[in-house]
């Protein structure tokens, strides 16, 4: 594989008036001056010079970054983990309209570092209270033109990120054209990877929408097969290190970034969203806005497994919350349309489902597509105020409208325009409504994630929860508006129900998305089916549909099961069912590999949940370290005689160890 060349020290220019007599002419009284100046040079020369090499760690020193530029003043940056390099050097830098920072560049500064100590509380997430521990280093580069740029890094125990920044003041707006940065992975790197599909395609063009089956255990450098390249997040394994990367503090300054197609030599460049991921066809295709301006964090989370899969990088460096949003609550929602589909929405089924969620002591139920035509504003109000009489929320679907797609669903066209999305968020607030899911979203651009910041705001404001499918990937945006409670951005459970091979390709899928999308944020999955599909042949045991309400992390987690078969399983799977939380107070990885299988623990109060599964087509023997969870004795749900059975069985821990044997496409959950 082709790499930079060294990084070379790249001192200021100096000049000296030329000595013209020959030094045996000199008069004696010269010789002292000439010793003097012998022993000054070094100074001289050095003086005010900044190191082109700098290299900055982790609080724990175990992580280090090295910036330095190369030929052509080009910066780059590697990261090793434990004396292991895990990314070569690899390119910063962008391209401004104006002003080129890509090239030609030299350090300027150094400013001093800093040790960044933060505490914050976040609901919705893999873990409630955070508190973590980073060292910040900034560098000032300067381009030919005496143009400066900062570069910020934080470097935190389990990886590194970095941002550009613009601290000077200009009203005249600024375009960048594109970002230079890239992710340079050794040559015997794999990786798992999620297709970012062309925009304005797939049914009625709601492409993109992150809703692909991921590459599994590939070469880094394989071509996508779409020009619109990989979407975060993305991950790879180099040697016994695994490096996750995504993207936080994307904010309406920028676009939502991805990686680009082509990653010759697994060295992978950023690309921004495609041109029409847009509210507005004619809006501009790269990001512009004025100064001071500062980009999203490119996040590398670099470790063990479960390092990568416990990382709270992206609410780390995500904004802190803008809204106040005391009325939000995780939970547990009942939902029709999973396996019943649009006949299911309509007044009666409505309220079975209604009781359904008031029987399992759920919070919530989700009414879905085109409530407004087959149910009606009339009967409508009638299931708020009888679900409001069982202490059960309703959570209400919108398409989000706009020229992006051309999907018939409604209600349409009540979320966009800022005067009538308040006015109709007014109008639910009045109705007693507890959330709005807002569905088939534009993508990345600028103006669309103007739209997410907006919408979140006036929800927030009408003290409504927001669920948004058909979407981005979530960038932290749960620490920075509280009422954000899930998002989709995932090929859910309602693809295994619309054709056979997505039924077939589920167990991998689901054994996938522990160490790449739900890192990155809630995850509107749609877990747990114990009953059949309609037209389909599922896979999985009932083991493994169960181990999904603890894997699968969301802040509403909508379940599909429906009553009917809920009410044929045994009570103690109902009693679970009921107990399981879908907030959390802390997660830790236990075992797993991507695509193979998967065991976490999840701890809600003082009890805490385990779930596994295996997505093989052999058994898999198990020897879990449970030490961590303080615990002895539990429970073990998992299947039966027969893959559609449950059996439920006492536990306790051997110094903290329990051996397991799951069954091909099987699972479990234990309960301490």
């Amino acid at each position: 594989m082709k790499r930079p060349a060294t990084p070379s020290l790249k001192l200021p220019a100096l000049r000296f008036p030329a000595l013209v007599l020959p030094v045996l002419c000199w008069p004696a009284w010269v010789f002292p001056f000439v010793m003097l100046l012998a022993l000054l040079l070094p100074a001289i020369l050095f003086q005010g010079c900044t190191p082109q090499t700098v290299t900055f760690s982790s609080p724990d020193g175990q992580v280090r970054v090295t910036v330095a530029p190369g030929d052509s003043g080009i910066m780059y940056y590697s990261v090793s983990s434990e004396a292991q390099q895990v990314l070569e050097p690899s390119r910063l830098g962008l391209v401004r309209k104006d002003a080129d920072f890509s090239k030609d560049l030299v350090i300027r500064e150094i400013h001093p570092p800093r040790t960044i100590t933060e505490s914050y509380t976040v609901l919705t997430e893999k873990q409630k209270d955070i508190t973590y521990t980073a060292n910040s280093q900034t560098l000032t580069v300067e381009n030919p033109s005496g143009e400066t740029m900062d570069i910020e890094f934080r470097v935190f125990c389990s990886g590194v990120a970095f941002r550009y920044l613009f601290p000077d003041s200009s009203g005249q707006k600024k375009t960048i054209l594109r970002e230079v940065s890239s992710f340079n992975l050794p040559d015997s790197a794999r990786a798992w990877l999620h297709p970012h599909m062309n925009v304005r395609t797939g049914w009625c063009n709601t492409q993109p929408s992150y809703e692909e089956n991921y590459f599994v255990d590939v070469p880094a450098g394989t071509p996508a097969p779409e020009a619109a390249g990989w979407s975060f997040p993305a991950l790879f394994r180099t040697g016994e290190k695994w490096l996750w990367i995504s993207e936080s503090g994307l904010n309406p300054t920028y676009c939502g970034a991805r990686l680009g197609a082509s990653s010759p030599g697994g060295e992978y460049t950023i690309a921004f969203a495609q041109p029409l991921e847009q509210t507005i066809d004619t809006a501009p295709p790269t990001p512009e806005w004025t100064l001071p301006w500062s980009t999203p964090w490119r996040i590398i989370s670099v470790g063990t497994l479960k390092t990568v899969v416990e990382n709270t990088l992206v609410t780390d460096l995500a904004e802190p919350a803008m809204v106040q949003a005391d009325f939000a609550r995780p939970g547990i929602a009942s939902w029709s349309w999973g396996l019943l589909k649009d006949e299911s929405v309509n007044f009666d089924t409505q309220k079975a489902f209604i009781d359904y969620s008031a029987r399992m002591g759920w919070p919530y139920c989700l009414i879905d597509v085109e409530w407004d035509t087959r149910i009606g504003e009339a009967a409508l109000l009638q299931l708020i105020s009888y679900a409001r009489s069982l202490n059960v929320g309703v959570i209400l679907w919108y398409n989000s409208a706009g020229p992006w797609n051309t999907t018939v669903y409604t209600p349409r066209d009540k979320m966009f325009l800022p005067e009538v999305r308040q006015a109709e968020m007014a109008r639910l607030k009045s109705w007693g409504v507890a959330g709005i899911k807002v569905d088939f979203w534009p993508g990345d651009g600028q103006t669309a994630i103007r739209y997410y910041y907006d919408l979140f705001r006036d929800a927030a404001e009408a003290g409504l929860m927001v669920n948004c499918h058909g979407t981005t990937l979530p960038r932290g945006w749960g620490r920075t508006f509280p009422n954000l409670m899930t998002m989709e951005s995932v090929k859910g459970f309602e693809f295994i129900t619309f054709e056979q091979a997505n039924t077939d390709k589920g167990p991998v899928h689901c054994a996938i998305l522990p160490f790449t999308r739900n890192i990155a944020g809630p995850m509107d999955f749609t877990p747990v089916c114990f009953g059949e599909i309609p037209g389909r042949e599922r896979r999985t045991t009932n083991g493994f549909e169960i181990a999904l309400s603890v894997l699968f992390q969301s802040g509403i987690q909508h379940i599909v099961e429906t009553p009917a078969s809920m009410a044929l399983q045994p009570d103690f799977v109902v009693d679970f069912m009921k107990r399981v939380p879908a907030g959390w107070d802390q997660t830790l990885f236990i075992d797993g590999f991507p695509g193979k299988y998967v065991v976490m623990a999840r701890r809600a109060g003082e009890r805490w949940y385990v779930g596994g599964i295996n997505a093989q087509q052999h058994e898999c023997a198990l020897d879990l370290d449970l030490s961590d969870l303080n615990v002895s004795k539990g429970i073990c749900i998992t299947e039966g005689a027969g893959n559609r059975d449950f059996s439920k069985s006492d536990i306790t821990l051997d110094g903290g160890r329990l051996h397991l044997t799951l069954r091909p496409m099987g699972g479990f959950v234990l309960e301490f």
